[in-house]
């Protein structure tokens, strides 16, 4: 009597092809198939088909049952869905393009057998970023493989848009093939590899992104399962990294924008020297810096952050900013009347929004700032002999009350010193509390090598990455961080 056919299982693709350590059925007299040729179709039975079944033996030879043979053929399938799995929950952890790229390169070079590789970023629609990423290449490998013909590179023919089959482009022995590129046939022996697996990278909507390529050591090639699941994983990993474009494409959109609304460069004033740094969050964000030379040689600084994050956010800021010079050229000398129009403004045109802002009038020649702050921080006074934030009267942010109002300050520095201004980002990024932030700010200036503190932009340089250590001050953040440095000679 025939085995019936067994019931399809959910999720289960009769057509794929066997797992490599399936069991084969094999013939009376004959050894079983090797791991090297088991994933060979023709040394597999098919699964949707145990009819006629007689000759069933396992590895020993000893005879097994129809079902031995399904359950070891399923038990590959939920293998190698589990292979699946593993990767791209890791690929899906990556919140930055260049991780996804690395990430694409170590889960195909384990799905192909290969250790080394290279994935090329070009998208079709022409916007960029075009990248190169490389997997045990060094930069200097990945400048020799650039100065191969494009045509005779497996991944530059998917970049230019040949026909390529579905399981990709495979070269199982390079060096012996008789038209190889003469210059390909010597960055392969300059480099080590002889053999390679190049699959397009395309995701349904944005069309093609870029193509990765795994190098072997020695002659070889994928099986046709590690080519499917290969392909499998390229499929899902293209989607992934379609989102992380756009994502990054944002960044770079909001970083542009935020960038052309500040302050080109910083004016050249007598008596003064100027340092500012700015880092901005990876959806664009509210805060600003400004300096602008006012009458009688004076000088106007302003920092303030806009509430929100985005496009609006950064139109908001650009706006305030422009605001805030023209009522600086106006009335500079009067802080307090200038952070007022600014808040009689914010509240007719932005109404749904608040703002921080610090604006002083600075003359050079006393070496004297008047301050007025509108909910912000306290600059912060770096000298030889203190070290200490400038006390400002309490007040609310801009937008906040009925009508703001703060007394001004004035701060006397003397020669050689610097006076800090920043935004609440720089403390915000640290994650510690507001009063333990404050504590780690005065730490790293009082901390300034003595070497530096005659130029504002080491000081700014250092005061940044000893509160922010560890890449922080880089670091992808919802924070924006504004710093602006006055010394006064």
């Amino acid at each position: 009597m025939k085995t019936p056919h067994p019931a399809k299982v959910a999720g289960i693709d009769s057509t794929v092809p066997a797992p490599a350590h399936t069991v084969a059925s094999v013939a009376p007299g004959t050894s079983p198939p090797t791991a090297s040729n088991a994933t060979d179709a023709s040394d597999v039975t098919d699964v949707t088909d145990l009819t006629d079944v007689t000759d069933v033996t396992d590895a020993s030879g000893a005879p097994c049952a129809p079902g031995t043979l399904l359950q070891d053929r399923l038990a590959g399938w939920v293998s190698d869905l589990t292979t699946l799995q593993e990767l791209t929950e890791r690929l899906v952890r990556t919140d930055s393009l260049a991780e996804g790229l690395q990430e694409v390169l170590r889960a195909g070079a384990a799905l192909v057998g290969a250790r080394r590789g290279l994935v090329v970023l070009e998208p079709a629609d022409g916007l960029g970023p075009d990248t190169t990423v490389g997997l045990g290449l060094s930069r200097a490998d990945l400048g020799h493989l650039e100065t191969v013909p494009r045509s005779s590179l497996p991944h530059g023919r998917i970049l230019d848009g040949l026909p390529v089959c579905e399981g990709g482009i495979t070269e199982p022995d390079l060096l012996a093939e008789k038209g190889l590129d003469p210059r390909h046939r010597e960055v392969a022996t300059r480099l080590g590899y002889a053999a390679g697996h190049a699959l397009p990278l395309s995701a349904e909507g944005t069309g093609r992104l870029g193509a990765a390529v795994w190098l072997y050591d020695e002659p070889a090639e994928p099986g046709e399962r590690q080519r499917h699941l290969a392909g499998l994983y390229a499929r899902y990993a293209a989607q992934h990294l379609a989102r992380l474009l756009e994502t990054e494409r944002t960044r770079a959109c909001m970083a542009t924008m935020a960038e052309e609304l500040l302050p080109s460069r910083l004016p050249r004033v007598p008596g003064v020297q100027l340092a500012a740094r700015h880092r901005t969050g990876p959806r664009g964000g509210g805060d600003w810096y400004d300096a602008l030379p006012l009458p009688d040689a004076a000088l106007g600084l302003a920092v303030g952050s806009v509430t929100g994050s985005g496009p609006s956010a950064v139109a908001a800021m650009g706006r305030l900013r422009a605001s805030l010079r023209a009522y600086a050229v106006m009335e500079g000398e009067d802080p307090v009347a200038v952070l007022s129009d600014l808040e009689l403004l914010l509240r007719v045109t932005e109404p749904a929004r608040s703002a921080t802002a610090l604006f002083g009038y600075v003359e050079p020649a006393l070496r004297r700032i008047t301050l007025a702050g509108a909910g912000h921080s306290p600059p912060l006074l770096i000298g030889e002999r203190r070290t200490e934030f400038v006390e400002t009267s309490v007040s609310a942010p801009l937008g906040m009350l009925a009508c703001w109002e703060a007394p001004s300050v004035e701060v006397q520095a003397e020669a050689g010193e610097t006076v800090l201004l920043y935004t609440d980002g720089l403390l915000h990024r640290t994650g510690d509390p507001a009063d333990r932030a404050f504590a780690r700010l005065h730490a790293a200036a009082a901390g300034v090598p003595r070497a530096e503190r005659h130029d504002p932009d080491a000081v700014a340089e250092h005061v940044l990455r000893t509160v922010l250590p560890d890449g922080k001050a880089e670091a992808d953040s919802e924070e924006d961080v504004v710093l602006l440095a006055v010394r006064f000679e």
